[in-house]
């Protein structure tokens, strides 16, 4: 290749002085080189951030083959963590650093999928002001949550309400509706029953689904960084404890979300309990309390249902078994966890997720070191599940926040850099997937990947 700047190699010229004073041709070409690598840095400069932007991960869609989630042809193994907050810390310019901070955390931990609030209704920050009514400042921090979830090469597992009062919940509609004058019942359970309440929450998912990102343009139904849509976190209905008022609305939201939106898997949200329709010895892996089988909901009936792509379960032993001991709530886990996978395995062919799970710090005589044996038991799980091709998918620990979040912590919250045994535990069960999904040794994985 020929050299562009032979012409300007330094060789002593081979003509006689003239004995004439001329002025030096330096004193021309000096400027004219210093504007042209001026104009050349800026375009290299230029290209370096094209090549920057190229590099920013490229997400495909996830997708189902019987029990495995499925990315790019080859299995998707969950390593997953809950901040529910993400939306509402991204409204103020001030605390949207939180997000990239966690995003950046977690990504460096090999973490792969967020489980987190896509609502927050009538409350500080509420994307949905009143029934129907949006907060178009609110929805521009969910555009820039998954925004910056994509940069960060992770998906997003969006919750669309809640049982529970946080964040509004489904007890907010039932709120709306009786002050608007047409609710039928002050009960919570209406939020399943009423058909006007049913008809508000369909206008919030056709809104939510078809939302345009401001920032990049794709609307979220056309968005692989949304791993999956959940209809609700924790759905309980105990006014009527047969489940079919459940199911019913089960099935008409689910089938809405898959008439909208054909790319993305949905889920519905349970807790995992066996409800009126499982068999004897299913029941029997509930918790010791008649009533966790009386909440109107059903474990295996929920999940058959057609429109829904894999099942979730949750993990609170402290809830559950107020007096036993570690060992106990280990043994007892472990039973759940493993009935739950046959689930996915034998009746569902689906995959199973541990959407939530968490050791309380309430406990008394709690010891961190309880919580990274408790949680590793639960990992150990999951891992043993996949290695053996299983239904076990994935674990979401709740739940992950920073330093000066006291606001969003409850007796379950970590702080990545407060908590290194348990991060290490999370990075861990992150290569150790990673390394299934790509066919690699532990070594190789880490070296490579982690």
């Amino acid at each position: 290749m020929n050299n562009p700047w032979s012409r300007w190699n330094g060789k002593p010229s081979s003509a006689k002085p003239s004995g004439k004073r001329v002025r030096s041709r330096n004193g021309l070409l000096c400027p004219a080189i210093g504007f042209f690598l001026c104009i050349l840095l800026t375009c290299m400069t230029f290209r370096a951030l094209k090549l920057h932007q190229d590099q920013e991960p490229t997400l495909s869609f996830v997708e189902r083959n019987g029990t495995h989630f499925m990315v790019d042809g080859r299995v998707l193994y969950v390593s997953g963590w809950n901040s529910y907050w993400l939306m509402e810390q991204a409204v103020e310019e001030g605390s949207r650093a939180r997000v990239t901070e966690i995003f950046q955390t977690a990504a460096s931990l090999g973490l792969t999928v967020c489980r987190t609030y896509a609502f927050n209704d009538g409350r500080d920050h509420a994307l949905q002001v009143s029934l129907g009514i949006f907060d178009e400042i609110v929805f521009k921090a969910l555009d820039w949550v998954i925004a910056e979830a994509q940069r960060h090469g992770i998906r997003l597992l969006l919750s669309l309400v809640n049982n529970l009062q946080r964040h509004g919940g489904k007890g907010q509609y039932v709120k709306w509706a009786w002050e608007e004058g047409f609710g039928l019942s002050t009960s919570n359970d209406s939020f399943f029953f009423d058909p006007s309440i049913r008809s508000y929450f369909k206008i919030y998912l056709k809104t939510i689904l078809t939302r345009k990102n401001h920032l990049s343009g794709i609307e979220y139904r056309d968005d692989p960084t949304i791993f999956a849509w959940e209809l609700m976190n924790a759905p309980r209905c105990a006014s009527d404890v047969s489940g079919d008022t459940l199911q019913e609305w089960i099935e008409e939201m689910a089938e809405l979300v898959k008439g909208i939106d054909k790319m993305h898997l949905v889920t519905v949200g349970l807790e995992g309990f066996y409800g009126p329709t499982s068999r004897p010895e299913k029941k029997d892996v509930n918790p010791p309390e008649k009533w966790y089988g009386e909440l109107g909901t059903d474990f295996l009936h929920n999940s058959k249902t057609p429109a829904i792509d894999f099942a979730s379960v949750q993990i609170y032993p402290d809830k559950w078994l107020r007096q036993a001991n570690l060992s106990e709530k280990t043994s007892y886990i472990s039973k759940w966890m493993a009935s739950h996978i046959d689930d996915g395995e034998k009746e569902l062919n689906k995959p199973i997720l541990f959407s939530e799970f968490g050791l309380s710090s309430k406990n008394k005589d709690f010891d961190t070191l309880h919580r990274v044996a408790f949680y590793k038991s639960i990992l150990d799980n999951i891992y043993d599940s996949a290695t053996k091709g299983g239904a076990g998918a994935g674990a979401f620990i709740w739940h992950l926040l920073l330093g000066g979040m006291e606001k969003y912590d409850d007796e379950f919250g970590i702080v990545p850099g407060e908590s290194l045994a348990i991060i290490r535990l999370l990075k861990e069960q992150a290569c150790h997937l990673m390394a299934l999904r790509h066919g690699k040794n532990l070594a190789q994985t880490t070296a490579a990947i982690c």
